[in-house]
């Protein structure tokens, strides 16, 4: 099996865009045999950089001003607003992985979340998993996912799974992942550097699984020219605000291909799932290595709903029952 990772910018807060190359990446890498395609952590409409950089208080008047313009781009499942990406997964017969930021809108409407999607070669949505945990920062634009969409999944390339960044240091997060009989791990991610890099190996070799790091490669130059306080933040052109890493690691732990550092494109490589069963034949966490009767784990699958409608029934009601949000 063929996978491509795309470590490629996007059009910062320009969701079309951004879109638009992402399909011709589907259509690249589909010509170059892929079967999987992945993208970085919130590859639409784009990583908020400025996070890392704004002061709180003397720089809330810019940092209002990008989150308006984050809220206006972020994806909406609902509104079908990937639906390009949707075609080109089709059209091409190809398993996509995507981050985004996505809008809520089942209860207040304004709530973004760290999500990544798992999109079939049929077109379809087969998966959304919303980030656990905003690191740091992240807090200021994204809210706390959950479990619903913490998940393996039967696809054509194999049981995939994913997790968001540092999502992957959660070691509970990880064992859901490995109990469901994970084979490629997908990690979209903001983060680089030998540290990720290492914390990537370890999670090859104890989940005896593929992983795939998908690591976002960013100059300054590469910011749209009239991103609010792209002069103030970033004023060398040539710097890169984040070298991408992006990497392949074998179920034994080992560096398969890449990283790809400080460099923009397409990353390809060969995955070949029977070898999980061979690495974990002599440690398997979630198998013959686990000791349930002393260490169990329990995960709230269900997506919490805010609100609950109990509309009693009365001379002018409607039916009696509960309103819910979505599951």
């Amino acid at each position: 099996m063929r996978i491509a990772i795309v470590q490629q910018p996007p059009v910062l807060l320009n969701r079309e865009a951004t879109l638009r190359l992402a399909v011709a990446a589907v259509e690249e890498a589909s010509n170059h045999g892929a079967d999987l395609v992945t993208f970085p952590e919130a590859f639409v409409p784009g990583y908020p950089i400025w996070i890392w950089r704004l002061r709180p208080g003397s720089d809330m008047a810019l940092a209002e001003t990008l989150h308006d313009l984050l809220l206006k781009n972020a994806v909406s499942l609902d509104a079908d607003d990937l639906s390009p990406l949707f075609d080109a997964a089709r059209q091409h017969g190809v398993t996509v992985v995507c981050g985004i930021s996505e809008r809520d809108t089942d209860f207040s409407r304004a709530t973004l979340y760290n999500s990544v999607v798992v999109i079939g070669p049929d077109g379809a949505l087969i998966n959304r998993h919303r980030k656990l945990m905003p690191t740091n920062p992240e807090r200021m634009i994204w809210g706390f996912g959950d479990a619903a969409g913490l998940k393996v999944l039967d696809t054509p390339v194999g049981r995939i799974g994913t997790l968001v960044c540092w999502e992957n240091y959660m070691p509970l997060a990880r064992y859901a992942l490995f109990a469901q009989g994970i084979e490629i791990l997908i990690s979209p991610t903001y983060d680089a550097g030998k540290k990720w890099l290492g914390t990537l190996e370890h999670i090859a070799r104890e989940g005896g699984c593929w992983v795939v790091g998908c690591g976002l490669a960013l100059r300054a130059a590469d910011l749209p020219e009239d991103l609010p306080g792209r002069a103030e933040l970033y004023p060398d052109p040539e710097e890169w605000i984040n070298s991408g890493d992006s990497v392949v690691i074998t179920p034994e732990g080992l560096i398969e291909v890449g990283p790809m550092h400080a460099e923009q494109g397409i990353l390809y490589g060969e995955i070949d799932t029977s070898r999980v069963g061979l690495a974990r034949r002599s440690l398997d966490v979630a198998g013959h290595y686990a000791r349930p009767d002393v260490f169990q784990l329990k995960v709230n699958a269900n997506r919490p709903s805010p609100v609950t409608f109990d509309h009693r029934q009365g001379d002018d009601d409607g039916p009696v029952g509960p309103l819910t949000g979505a599951p």
